[in-house]
């Protein structure tokens, strides 16, 4: 039997538009099978969202998406199938929000001085009030006549060089990779492809992820062409890793990045999933 796995997918925990029942709810529609929700930086939605699934066909694999500081640049990694309670993986996170929260205030003060005023209050309006990302600040930009669309405010607005720009101080990789992994989980380089990396600093990429104990590519993602997943897939293989599949849904607002509408793996991929059971299903949320 094939099923439809979905193993990277956000709530209203962090940026998405959907709570975590409402994204079970939806994943269900879709027909999803198996779905991982890997909000930023932090696991406050897995227990909504695991009460949700309890007795639907849904299998719910515990996620998160963490920011990384890499070779000056930020990379995500995605850990899947940890325990939620791990007191070193939530200390982490817990450390990488703080941040979260900083940021997001100097966001504001810099956007202030750009003659945009109590964008951090708008930007508030728009998450859950525990974590403000950027994602919230371009809703608010959008919604307020500052850009068009979503698409096109990161570049005028919220990346390096325009005036809501801050640069990120997040985790080490072997230290996320390490949170993951010592929580019991699986560290997956999340949609590699986004980075515009050359190939050689991405190969660099993901010898030091393989040295540090992750095991797996996002090769099928929303933001990755058919040249890029198969190009994804060749390096998982380069590496000995295991390819994963994840749409990095936010809400009905970003239809090219929907629920159950994944590609498949290429053939000569091997899936991360291979091997799972119903233990990977959030059981001690």
């Amino acid at each position: 039997m094939n099923l439809s796995y979905d193993l990277h997918s956000h709530s209203t925990a962090s940026d998405g538009t959907l709570s975590p029942r409402d994204l079970v709810d939806y994943a269900l529609s879709a027909g999803v099978d198996v779905l991982a929700l890997t909000d930023h930086d932090t696991t406050e939605g897995l227990r909504e969202a695991a009460v949700a699934a309890e007795g639907s066909r849904l299998c719910l694999v515990s996620g998160v998406e963490i920011s990384v500081t890499w070779g000056g640049q930020v990379v995500h990694i995605v850990g899947l199938g940890f325990d939620p309670q791990d007191p070193t993986l939530q200390v982490g996170l817990a450390e990488l929000r703080t941040f979260r929260g900083w940021r997001a205030e100097e966001i504001g003060r810099r956007l202030a001085k750009h003659g945009i005023a109590d964008a951090y209050e708008g930007a508030k309006r728009y998450s859950n009030g525990h974590l403000i990302s950027r994602t919230h600040f371009a809703r608010f930009l959008v919604d307020n006549g500052f850009s068009p669309d979503m698409r096109k405010v990161f570049k005028q607005y919220l990346t390096q060089g325009k005036p809501g720009h801050v640069a990120g101080e997040w985790a080490e990789l072997d230290r996320a990779v390490n949170w993951i992994q010592g929580a019991g989980g699986e560290a997956v380089i999340a949609h590699p492809a986004r980075y515009n990396m050359t190939r050689t600093k991405l190969r660099r990429l993901i010898g030091e992820f393989t040295e540090a104990g992750g095991v797996a590519l996002e090769v099928v993602s929303s933001s990755h062409s058919k040249d890029e997943m198969f190009t994804m897939a060749k390096h998982s293989r380069d590496f000995s890793l295991r390819a994963s599949a994840g749409s990095d849904y936010h809400g009905p607002e970003t239809p090219w990045a929907n629920l159950g509408k994944l590609a498949p793996l290429p053939d000569n991929a091997v899936p991360i999933w291979r091997g799972w059971s119903t233990e990977k299903a959030v059981a001690a949320v």
